[in-house]
């Protein structure tokens, strides 16, 4: 069923939030066949209306609903945007760094360009080419290299203001060690990815403008200078993210050009890859960053449709509604969303390629976009209940990854992104600690605790990804544990899958994305832990392995013979203060994996 079909809505224009529900019931069998009639009638009007506003603002107008509808929230943010304010223009410009006259010239430089004192409590410029510089520059790079003892270390930076009729600001930054870097390192953010994050924050500290990049004392090869150029852009569009959109007076930044003095002719398609990329990360990080009024099921559903819209040549949307659920058997999706007066919003965007579908793959996104922890309620300190926004860290990186693949449009592959999205909230007839549930499988599972819900989401999904998309592999991603928060930190991904092939192609986008994923043991003997006395498996063990447990539950609703399948908790990397919050990790992740399958 497209999104246009869906009946989305409950009398008023969806526009963000979505916090006060109304719930009437039909009150006779006449009022019940007129609001069909009426909802057929709106229906057809949808089909003929263009554009993702069609699709996220068409209501089912009917003033009786035998379903709970969403509705605008008039206390909340109503107007909420999923596009940047702006995005500063990056592009490919040959020159000379001495000829630049942009508000900030970056000088990108290496360690051997430097030479220390005896004592190491100082340095000066060794390298001919940035004594040049200097000269030109009146001497603003000896000045930054005497006061601030800079060694061109990787990671460190320095900015001064320059007199003349040059740039304005002159900014040296480090590299590290010449014949050490990588444009794609083993491990973790390219350096270009990081100078480019630096180089946007020293044009808003010095609201500069325009920006011009060089790099100083190595000669990359070609297709390395364009990859760089390409790393660079998306480090510094990434970077550019501040969480705005709630704010009344945001300190925007004045950023508007950034010219490249590098790269050759195959930068600006290496510049564009980067910028798809940082699209999906930052739609990722906007739907994270967005409070639960704000981000409800039909808000992702929305987010989906302007995908959709926006690449309406390889992008498809279909949104199952509650009733298409039932009919599916999805019993575990939905006895996790019957909690909640928001409507549940099953999400399957496909990418479909121009010309020959040699693979047709998954990525199944956790889309709880309030965790409440159910009848096993999170409370207390430590619980994190007022950060369980952020518990649909997976369905905002599937919908990033489609996002960036809807630019890319990689060949050779179909891809499915799919989100089962719901809120675990706390009512009546909502699910119980004991209640036994039936997949569309027709698994029973035993919930011993309501508070592990997202797998239960997940199972519905993935069974779907298999037997109605017909996929040959599946990627699940979810923030889903607290134990492999204990176990990586915030930083790190844990991968999990039974599968090399598996784990080396996601290793393989992982590093490319400059994103950390690391293997962990799928250690089947703990999976007597899941075994139920009453039904066919529960939904969590014991504490010790949570993170293990978890990926060997969602395992079972996974034909392993027949389909390849990885699971990634990003339960500590989907969010961290110290990076502003949301970080849109996995999208750019799962974009890669995705576009390298038709190759």
């Amino acid at each position: 069923m497209l999104y246009a079909l869906a009946g989305v809505g409950g009398g008023r224009q969806l526009s963000g939030g979505s916090g006060l529900r109304t719930a009437a019931r039909p009150a006779s069998a006449a009022a019940a066949a007129a609001a069909a009639s009426s909802r057929r009638s709106l229906a057809a009007a949808a089909r003929r209306t263009g554009g993702w506003r069609g699709y996220a603002t068409i209501a089912a107008a009917a003033a009786d609903s035998a379903e709970p509808q969403p509705c605008s929230f008039p206390y909340g943010p109503k107007e909420v945007s999923l596009d940047p304010v702006k995005l500063a223009a990056v592009a490919f410009k040959p020159g000379q760094p001495a000829d630049q006259k942009a508000d900030l010239l970056v000088l990108g430089v290496f360690d051997d360009a430097f030479e220390s004192s005896e004592d190491e409590k100082s340095s000066s410029i060794k390298s001919e080419e940035l004594k040049a510089l200097d000269s030109a520059l009146g001497g603003a790079l000896s000045d930054i290299v005497s006061l601030h003892a800079f060694k061109g270390a990787a990671g460190s930076s320095q900015t001064v203001r320059v007199g003349g009729a040059g740039p304005k600001f002159v900014m040296l930054a480090g590299l590290g060690k010449a014949d050490k870097v990588k444009v794609v390192p083993d491990w973790g953010a390219s350096p270009f990815q990081t100078l480019g994050a630096t180089v946007v924050a020293a044009a808003k500290a010095n609201k500069a403008k325009t920006v011009a990049v060089a790099l100083v004392g190595t000669q990359l090869p070609e297709a390395d200078a364009a990859e760089a150029a390409g790393k660079l852009a998306n480090g510094l569009l990434l970077g550019a993210y501040e969480s705005t959109r709630f704010k009344t007076k945001p300190n925007l930044s004045s950023l508007e050009t950034v010219d490249l003095l590098f790269g050759g002719d195959a930068a600006a398609a290496a510049i564009e890859r980067g910028r798809a990329l940082a699209l999906g990360a930052l739609l990722a990080r906007y739907l994270v960053e967005a409070p639960p009024n704000v981000c409800t099921p039909t808000h992702l559903a929305e987010a989906a449709a302007k995908i959709a819209a926006d690449a309406s040549d390889v992008m498809k949307l279909e949104v199952l509604e509650k009733a298409d659920c039932e009919k599916l058997g999805m019993g575990l999706f939905l006895g996790v969303a019957e909690a909640s007066q928001e409507p549940p919003k099953f999400i399957h965007l496909t990418y479909t390629p121009k010309g020959e579908v040699k693979k047709k793959v998954a990525i199944v996104g956790k889309g709880l976009t309030f965790d409440s922890g159910g009848y096993n309620l999170k409370a207390g300190a430590g619980s994190m209940i007022e950060m369980m926004k952020f518990d649909m860290g997976g369905s905002g990186a599937t919908l990033g990854a489609a996002k960036a693949v809807s630019l890319l449009k990689p060949e050779g592959v179909e891809v499915h992104f799919i989100v089962a999205s719901c809120e675990n909230m706390v009512d009546g007839r909502g699910l119980r600690p004991g209640d036994i549930l039936v997949a569309a499988n027709g698994k029973t599972v035993e919930v011993n605790n309501t508070d592990a819900e997202g797998r239960l989401t997940l199972a519905d999904a993935m069974l779907f990804a298999q037997n109605q998309c017909g996929v040959e592999a599946i990627v699940d991603i979810a923030t889903l544990t607290g134990a492999c928060m204990i176990a990586l930190g915030d930083s790190v991904a844990g991968l999990f899958t039974p599968s090399d092939e598996m784990a080396a192609s996601l290793g393989a986008a992982a590093k490319e994305a400059g994103e950390k994923v690391w293997r962990m043991p799928m250690e089947e003997g703990y999976a007597d832990q899941l075994k139920s006395s009453v039904a066919d498996i529960k939904n969590t063990g014991t504490r010790l392995g949570g993170a293990i447990t978890a990926a060997l539950f969602l395992k079972e609703f996974v034909k392993t013979d027949k389909v390849q399948w990885s699971h990634i908790d990003i339960a500590g990397p989907a969010w961290r203060d110290k990076d502003g919050g949301a970080t849109g990790f996995g999208a750019q992740l799962l974009a890669e994996w995705a576009a390298a399958q038709g190759r």
